[in-house]
């Protein structure tokens, strides 16, 4: 029987719990909370009499997945987003018992985001919601079924070629106003400094924000980053420095943290200072501040074998070092041999 409770506030909180589940609602009357009451306690009891995948629906595991799981990952807000912006724009599929959770119901919603996102976008929500399925099936025993058991996954478009130019890199500081050899004065010539910085370490816009004193070791040439994929391995990753890179960096030893701007910040005004630059320089307006990585790697494959080159950059997959962050061209490894 239900639980009815007034509160201080003078309103009545209805408790019901059935067979190890709880909910609980807040009612102006107590009339509304007996009503309440008896109501769901009827319908948890039938509820507890299916088969899991009966009982629970995708929005069920995805509320769940997101204080569970996605809350302890280092991207936990971007990934949030996510999947609050799928239960909102689709609403009849996150309301789908997960027995009727199926292969073709999956891939209408796919062919759906493929008229309005890229390929690779689409890939990225079919990641994680793949993951939470997984969970739900192998660990909470919600389903039996795989619901991505044929499913067709879209092709990613093909890696970007992009190199960064030292014509490019030139203009661009010239245009932050960058001074080599002293610390960044404006957040505008912090992004210039952190742009030369990537070019020497492949770390992401976010890691070289992070920099500070109490994680960047010059006499060692190392630099210790939080990653995204810290929640599984439980350890930072430690990057490699080259000695350009250490004497990029030594100027800003006098803060405690290197660099005022934020990764947010840092890309609007990178996008920013690009587009003012592409109209005298139109080549580079197609230039983007992760290209950096990928021409650092390529850059540093040229000293070091692919086993070391992984370290640097933290990858477990070498097809994707291969294949997406290695950009030196035929004509270039010609050139060489």
């Amino acid at each position: 029987m239900a639980s009815i409770t007034l509160q201080p506030n003078g309103k009545w909180r209805a408790q019901v719990y059935v067979k190890g589940e709880r909910d609980t609602q807040v009612f102006r009357t107590q009339r509304e909370a007996k009503a309440w009451g008896a109501a769901r306690e009827d319908e948890l009891r039938k509820r507890s009499t299916l088969a899991p995948a009966d009982a629970h629906t995708l929005r069920e595991v995805l509320n769940r997945y997101l204080e569970d799981v996605t809350a302890k990952k280092e991207g936990s807000r971007h990934e949030s987003m996510r999947i609050k912006s799928f239960l909102r724009d689709f609403p009849e599929l996150a309301d789908l018992t997960l027995a009727n959770v199926k292969t073709p119901e999956l891939a209408k919603w796919r062919d759906a985001r493929l008229k309005t996102v890229t390929s690779s976008t689409v890939n990225r929500d079919i990641n994680w919601l793949r993951h939470a399925l997984s969970i739900a099936r192998d660990e909470w025993h919600w389903m039996t079924h795989n619901p991505f058991a044929g499913f067709r996954f879209p092709n990613d478009p093909p890696p970007r070629d992009r190199r960064v130019t030292p014509a490019e890199v030139k203009a661009f500081c010239r245009k932050c106003g960058y001074v080599s050899g002293r610390p960044p004065a404006t957040k505008t010539q912090e992004v210039a400094h952190a742009f030369l910085i990537a070019l020497r370490t492949s770390m992401r816009a976010g890691e070289i924000v992070s920099l500070g004193k109490d994680n960047v070791d010059l006499k060692k040439r190392t630099a210790t980053l939080e990653h995204k994929m810290q929640y599984l391995t439980g350890k930072p990753r430690v990057v490699p420095m080259t000695r350009h890179a250490v004497r990029l960096l030594k100027p800003l030893m006098v803060r405690e943290r290197f660099f005022t701007v934020t990764a947010a910040s840092l890309d609007t005004l990178f996008r920013k200072e690009r587009d003012r630059l592409a109209v005298g320089m139109p080549s580079i307006a197609t230039l983007h501040f992760h290209d950096t990585r990928a021409e650092a790697l390529t850059r540093l494959s040229r000293k070091v074998d692919v086993m070391t080159l992984a370290k640097i950059s933290g990858h477990k997959d070498l097809k994707i070092l291969q294949e997406t962050y290695y950009r030196e061209s035929a004509e270039d490894i010609a050139a060489r041999i």
